[in-house]
Formats: structure tokens, C-alpha cells, sequence
């Protein structure tokens, strides 16, 4: 009864924001505590909830903190050079700018922390999406799926939880994982390069003219329209997919006045684009004398997290603090600061405490055992050799499905008991575990991707409905490969 309850819990609150018909906090609240009434346990739901908020407390703390640190660094412009590195690399191309993002995410996923790359990855590429038009659930789908994927370093958490969980080193863990974790990495920067294709070709090939004298005057410009003298600007056209043969990145300063307008986000006027407000050279909060301070502190913070010298929610409190009281001493800038990134920092805190009711509910009423020990019991007794498939297969859905530890330290023993009774190796099964990271980033049960999808101001369900399928897809690319090279 309650296997079926649990899959129905979960099914409905994916059908509910899929379709748009409650928003991710109502359903993460109302949806379970209607399911532990109907188990019969409504008595216990406080119990839960409260155990639910008390595990994922240092979650919510690190991330409201880490929304105020990482935006003080937009603000005071040390993202800037990579916006602008960015912003060249890509020549307002779709295509470049979709793989920019895959490559951004991966780079920045080797601190291990996923709310720390969506928070750089968004403050980068969110302007370029914008100013171009482009889909921003294709930003957000690249960068997850790319960093589930990076998910799996040894001091990301599943290589740890998974080396604790069958008492086994995780560098023999994940060191011949990298082959198939490599493949499938490459598959994200092909997927990128596919649907940047997509993206050309919904919107047309733009081109951009890098004569980048002066920031300060970047500005759209419509196809022959006036302003052409002025050297320093970023000039965005739009030209029709195919069109006059021209290569994108070529210049098109000549176009007629016929050709189309510039994409521009909607409802935006010709002075009020607010896709790059950070990139405004002249802002007040810029700290230029405390570049290289503020980019040191960042450096030491992501060292002294990769090396666990404090608990990740301290290291950011104690960041955010000194980055506040050194860029702005005054009492004054600092509060304005803080009132700047509040949205963010309650809308983030907020799905992180109402995603503790869901999984406390999903864990405290027994659901998420009898759902695991269902499906362990439902594999067939000679598909028992081939443990090793079986646990990559159901690590793609549980691991979305169940957080990390439930997983890890829930299911993979089980299955490794399992695989131990036909000779397969718990080595074996701890690196099929980690198959399933891919998508297990877009997971709702987990916090970061409500740090990606609200810097990055998409719905929940529209980035669910398009990143399942691709994520799901490189999981199991990760998979073939891991077989292929005989690694599971």
C-alpha cells in the first residue's frame, strides 16, 4: 500500500507543476501532507516535517548565504571579464553560445558544489539568452545535465556516499568511471551543439561585430538603422536561417534596411533590457580597486571547500559577511545590498524548507523503503548476474525519484547484497550507482536546481517537461559506455 501511495505522491506532484496547476511550493507542501493523512499518519506529520526541515536546514542556509556571496561578485563585476570572454567566444551565435554553457557548467562544476555552478553559469549566460531570444530552458537543461554529470567527482557526494555506503575507496570507485563519465560529457557538448542547431534555426543566424572599444556604449542597433559610427558598440542583427549564404560571425554592416529587427526580450524597451543590467560598466556597485581581492576570497573559498576545511554553510556566512563589510562598509550599502538579492534568497530558502515536508513525509511515513525494496524484489532471479546493469538501469529514476542518501544508503547495499549472491563485485555496483546523476539534477528533491531555475527565471514543470528526456538520455549513454569499456 504504501509503494503504491509513494509512486502516486510523487506522480502527482509532477503532473500538478508539469501542467502549471499549483506552483512548486504549494505542491511540495499541500501534496504530501494530503498523502500522509490518507496513509493514516496525518498525527505524525508535524514529526516529519520538522525532521525534514532540521536535515535540510545547513542545505538552506548554505544556499541563502551562497545567493548573497556570489551576488555581491556580480555586483561588484568580477563576473564581468567572463561575460565579456563569453560574450566573444560566442559571436551571438546559438550554437556557441549553447556549448558555451555545457563547457561553463562543467568547468565550474569541479568545485563540487551544483547551487555555486548554477549561480555563475546563470549570472554568465543569462544576459546572452536574453539579448538573443533565446529558449532559457535550453540553458538550464544544458547546465544541469552538465553538472549532474560532473556530479559524480569523488567530492561531489555520490563517489563519497557511495564508497561509505559499501565501505569502499572512492578513487577505485571513480577513477575507472572516467571513461564512460568522459563519453558521456561529450554526449552533453554534442546534445549542446544540437540544440544550438535548433536554436539557429528558430531564430536565424546573428552575427556580431566584436569591435569592443568601449563597453560602455553596447547597445542594439536595428538593421541600417543610424548610430553605425560609433565604434565601441555591439551591433546584433537578425538574419533569416540560410540566407545569402553568409557564415554566422560575418559582418553585416551592409545589410538593407528591409532585413529584421533584433531579438529583444519581451517587453523590453529599446532602453530597458533587462537581460544586461549586469554588464553595465557605469553601475555604482562596481569595486574595481577589489578585482583581485574579491577574486582571491573566491578562489579561497572554493579551495577551502573542496579540502572540507568547515562545513560548506559556514565557509559561505563567513565569505558573504567579509565580501559585504569590505566592498561596502557603509551601513547603508551593505542593507542595500542584502534587499537586492532578498527575492532570490527567499525564493531559493523557501522551496528548500518546503521541499522538507515532501521528503520528510516520503521518508518518516516508510514510503521511500517500501518503494526501494519493491523494486529491488521485482528483479527477476536470473537476471541476478547482470546486477550491474540492473542497479544503472534503476539508479536513473530513484535516483530522481529519492534524494542522494536514501539512494545510496538505502537501495545500493541492497542491490550490492544482491550482486555479491552472483559473483558481481560491490566496485561494480557502486560505479552503476552513479549512472543516474545526470538527471538526478534536475531532481525536485534537489535544492540547487531551485537556485538554477529561479536566477534563471524559468518554471519549474517547463524545465522539467524539457530536461527529463535529454538527461535520462545521457544516463544512459554513461551507462552503454561503462559496458562498452567494461567498466560495470
Amino acid at each position: 500500500m504504501l509503494t503504491v501511495l509513494g509512486f502516486a505522491m510523487i506522480a502527482t506532484f509532477l503532473v500538478l507543476i508539469m501542467m502549471k496547476k499549483m506552483s512548486p511550493i504549494a505542491a511540495l507542501v499541500l501534496i504530501p501532507a494530503l498523502f500522509c493523512v490518507a496513509v493514516g499518519q496525518g498525527a505524525q506529520l508535524g514529526d516529519y516535517v520538522i525532521e525534514g526541515v532540521g536535515k535540510l536546514a545547513p542545505t538552506a542556509a548554505m544556499l541563502m548565504f551562497a545567493i548573497v556571496y556570489f551576488g555581491v561578485m556580480i555586483d561588484v563585476g568580477l563576473f564581468d571579464p567572463i561575460v565579456r570572454g563569453i560574450l566573444r567566444f560566442c559571436k551571438a551565435d546559438p550554437v556557441r553560445v549553447v556549448v558555451g554553457t555545457a563547457v561553463l557548467a562543467a568547468i565550474v562544476s569541479l568545485d563540487g558544489d551544483g547551487s555555486t555552478t548554477f549561480m555563475i553559469t546563470v549570472s554568465a549566460m543569462y544576459p546572452l539568452y536574453k539579448r538573443l531570444g533565446m529558449s532559457l530552458v535550453v540553458m538550464t537543461g544544458v547546465a544541469a545535465t552538465a553538472n549532474g554529470v560532473m556530479n559524480t567527482l569523488p567530492w561531489g557526494g555520490p563517489t563519497a556516499r557511495a564508497a561509505t555506503a559499501l565501505k569502499l575507496d572512492a578513487g577505485d570507485i571513480f577513477v575507472p568511471m572516467i571513461p564512460a563519465l568522459g563519453m558521456g560529457l561529450l554526449f552533453v557538448f554534442v546534445l549542446a551543439y544540437v540544440l544550438g542547431r535548433r536554436e539557429r534555426k528558430r531564430i536565424g543566424y546573428l552575427t556580431l561585430d566584436e569591435a569592443l572599444v568601449s563597453e560602455t556604449d553596447a547597445v542594439l542597433v536595428t538593421a541600417g538603422g543610424g548610430g553605425g559610427g560609433a565604434g565601441g558598440r555591439v551591433n546584433l542583427r537578425k538574419r533569416p536561417a540560410g540566407g545569402a549564404g553568409d557564415a554566422p560571425g560575418a559582418d553585416t554592416s551592409g545589410d538593407a534596411q528591409g532585413a529584421a529587427a533584433p531579438v529583444t526580450p519581451a517587453g523590453a524597451g529599446a532602453g530597458e533590457d533587462e537581460g544586461f543590467q549586469g554588464l553595465d560598466p557605469n553601475r555604482a556597485t562596481l569595486r574595481p580597486g577589489l578585482y583581485w581581492f574579491n577574486a582571491g576570497l573566491t578562489v579561497a573559498l572554493l579551495a577551502a571547500m573542496i579540502l572540507e576545511l568547515m562545513p560548506i554553510p559556514v565557509l559561505f556566512l563567513l565569505g558573504a559577511a567579509l565580501a559585504l563589510t569590505v566592498n561596502y562598509p557603509k551601513m547603508a550599502e551593505q542593507k542595500a545590498r542584502i534587499a537586492a538579492h532578498a527575492d532570490n534568497v527567499l525564493n531559493v530558502s523557501g522551496m528548500v524548507f518546503a521541499a522538507a515536508v515532501f521528503t520528510g513525509v516520503l521518508t518518516g511515513t516508510g514510503m521511500v523503503k517500501h518503494m526501494a525494496d519493491w523494486l529491488v524484489g521485482a528483479i527477476p532471479e536470473g537476471m541476478g548476474p547482470h546486477m550491474g546493469l540492473i542497479t544503472g538501469l534503476l539508479s536513473i529514476p530513484l535516483t530522481y525519484f529519492m534524494s542522494n542518501d536514501g539512494f545510496y544508503f538505502g537501495v545500493v547495499p541492497v542491490l550490492a547484497e544482491a550482486g555479491a549472491a552472483h559473483g558481481v563485485s560491490p566496485l561494480e555496483i557502486a560505479r552503476a550507482s552513479l549512472v543516474g546523476q545526470a538527471l538526478h539534477m534536475s531532481s525536485p528533491l534537489v535544492p540547487a536546481v531551485y537556485v538554477l531555475v529561479g536566477m534563471a527565471k524559468v518554471e519549474f514543470g517547463d524545465h522539467t517537461k524539457f530536461t527529463v528526456k535529454w538527461a535520462a538520455l545521457t544516463a544512459l549513454v554513461v551507462l552503454a559506455a561503462g559496458m562498452l569499456f567494461g567498466i560495470i
